[in-house]
């Protein structure tokens, strides 16, 4: 059936960094046996400092909801512990049938752990809402090529996408538009309550939630009812702890009050953690970036201030892009964990450029205040320029105050900018962002699929994630066709001309890319991060 054949399987694969899984096996034996959290012995206490934004897959395009949906969510689609190949998860098949049409064939008598039938309308009612809320919090933009679904039975489901040869659908269903949910029970246009979600047990992954505290904890248990490609939990349930602190979630793991610690601890306290013979320090696969974006509407001299000037808010952003300092940063706040990064696509992915390097600061990719001052005195902008530039404390972090309060140092160092910089927690942040209240804020991205596409369409497609009101035809177009150019040599000049049209026009200014570190403190076995960056915890066990 079809013409998704392995050729061009191999083909997609081919063109993807290499990574490899994180998994933990013989640590050293440290408390917290965990006896008294669940139904048996073997329960696994993991903690984070990262936050949900909601469980609905429709509301959501962050890490830390994703390290709970990928738990819980059945999807079509996946990849295996340590690839990075798309396969059949919750499908029985998945493959292209026409150049326009993917189509996936579900096993028959599958159930929701409610005991609701799951069933192909289950999967177009999953998409159908995800396009119609377009939650501006949420990935429908990552729905650009669907076209419509249809389900010519109760194990059928037929994708038809706008343009043929799509290079990355099949991704796209792995990450957060791909979740099926239980339309018993989720809303069709509007985000659905966590607390209804978990009421209704509406789960299909590998586990359920059998307690939800917002943010605070979160206890999973197996799913009995879960088919799918991943391999059985093989413990007797999960709890996630949230952190408000990382030094707290440092003390957690040394004490052995939690078995792993992930996202996030500051590279001060994993240097002092690799030096403790009892924990595990684990580097994971590579792909988040740092950036400043910028808000195209409300930055000095944005569309819709009273000075509004598309030439004067374009030096803004160059002279911000001749004034970081990255290696300053790396070295100095991260002591290298993060690296310098001078385009949009990371170190690692076919077609990653240096496109910012040669065109701001000294052309080598440090800062030039000289060149700074140059770019607003050519259009007449008035300095000290005054820049209200926010970031979040809780999310991307302990050190991002350091990291912001550098880039505040380095921006004001030579008069050429006033900055007002300011804090706020991620979930009232979350919302500001995309509300027009940040004139230029920080954003950090950790990839949701293996392909260099994840980091161009999300962020400057003219509906994109950001919601910054960047809109640039041109950079549209190409994101398009990049998506559906078969050939991995012309595919890749693509991916490197947009990067080079997106550095003239700066939607945002790149920063630093690093790895995920998580930390073990007990002898725990199996995967947690696999090769396409997801959090998993099955089959984890001690």
């Amino acid at each position: 059936m079809g013409t998704t054949s392995t050729k061009r399987r191999i083909a997609l694969a081919a063109a993807l960094p290499a990574v490899a899984a994180l998994t933990l096996a013989g640590c050293a034996s440290g408390g917290g046996d965990g006896g008294d959290a669940g139904s048996g012995d073997n329960v696994i206490l993991i903690g984070t400092t990262d936050k949900v934004t909601t469980l609905d897959p429709a509301g959501s395009y962050d890490n830390g909801s994703l390290a709970v949906q990928t738990q819980v969510f059945p999807y079509l689609v996946n990849t295996n512990y340590n690839e990075t190949e798309v396969v059949p998860d919750l499908a029985e098949s998945a493959e292209f049938t026409s150049p326009t049409e993917y189509t996936v064939t579900l096993p028959k008598g599958l159930k929701w752990a409610n005991g609701n039938d799951l069933t192909s309308s289950d999967v177009k009612f999953s998409f159908d809402r995800n396009l119609k809320i377009a939650d501006p919090n949420g990935a429908s933009s990552l729905l650009y090529n669907l076209a419509s679904v249809e389900t010519p039975d109760d194990t059928t489901v037929v994708f038809t996408l706008k343009t043929e040869n799509d290079q990355v659908f099949p991704f796209i269903l792995t990450s957060f538009p791909g979740a099926i949910v239980d339309e018993e029970t989720f809303s069709a246009d509007a985000v659905t309550p966590d607390k209804d979600i978990v009421d209704a047990e509406a789960f299909g992954g590998p586990y359920t939630i059998t307690s939800y505290k917002f943010n605070e904890t979160v206890e999973f248990t197996p799913n009995p009812e879960y088919k799918g490609l991943l391999d059985a939990p093989e413990n007797d349930g999960v709890i996630l702890s949230y952190y408000a602190e990382s030094s707290n979630l440092k003390l957690g793991v040394q004490q052995g009050d939690i078995d792993v610690a992930y996202r996030s601890l500051a590279p001060t306290d994993i240097a002092d953690l690799q030096g403790d013979d009892k924990l595990k320090v684990h580097e994971g696969p590579g792909g988040e970036i740092r950036y400043i974006t910028f808000n195209f509407n409300t930055q000095p001299f944005g569309a819709t201030t009273p000075e509004a000037d598309p030439a004067k808010a374009l030096a803004v952003r160059q002279a911000v892009a001749s004034l970081v300092d990255r290696e300053a940063i790396s070295d100095q706040v991260y002591n290298g964990t993060y690296t310098p990064l001078y385009s949009y696509v990371p170190e690692g992915f076919a077609g990653a450029t240096d496109a910012l390097k040669g065109l701001y600061g000294d052309g080598e990719g440090g800062p030039d205040a000289a060149k700074a001052k140059e770019i607003l005195d050519a259009a007449g902008v008035a300095t000290p320029v005054a820049l209200s530039l926010q970031y979040s404390p809780d999310h991307y972090g302990p050190s991002s105050g350091d990291e912001y309060a550098m880039v505040e140092e380095q921006l004001e160092a030579d008069g050429l900018f006033d900055i007002d910089l300011k804090s706020t927690e991620w979930v009232q942040y979350s919302k500001d962002r995309t509300a027009d209240v940040y004139p230029a804020y920080q954003l950090g991205w950790f990839p949701d699929y293996s392909d260099a596409d994840n980091y161009l369409a999300p962020f400057f497609l003219k509906e994109n994630f950001l919601g910054n009101h960047y809109d640039n035809p041109e950079v549209n177009d190409l994101i398009l066709k990049q998506a559906v150019t078969p050939d991995a040599t012309e595919r890749q000049g693509l991916i490197e001309e947009i990067q080079a049209k997106v550095a003239a026009d700066l939607s945002t200014v790149p920063l630093l890319q690093g790895a995920q570190t998580l930390v073990s403190a007990s002898d725990i076995e199996g995967v947690v991060l696999d090769a396409s960056f997801k959090l998993r915890f099955a089959p984890l066990t001690r």
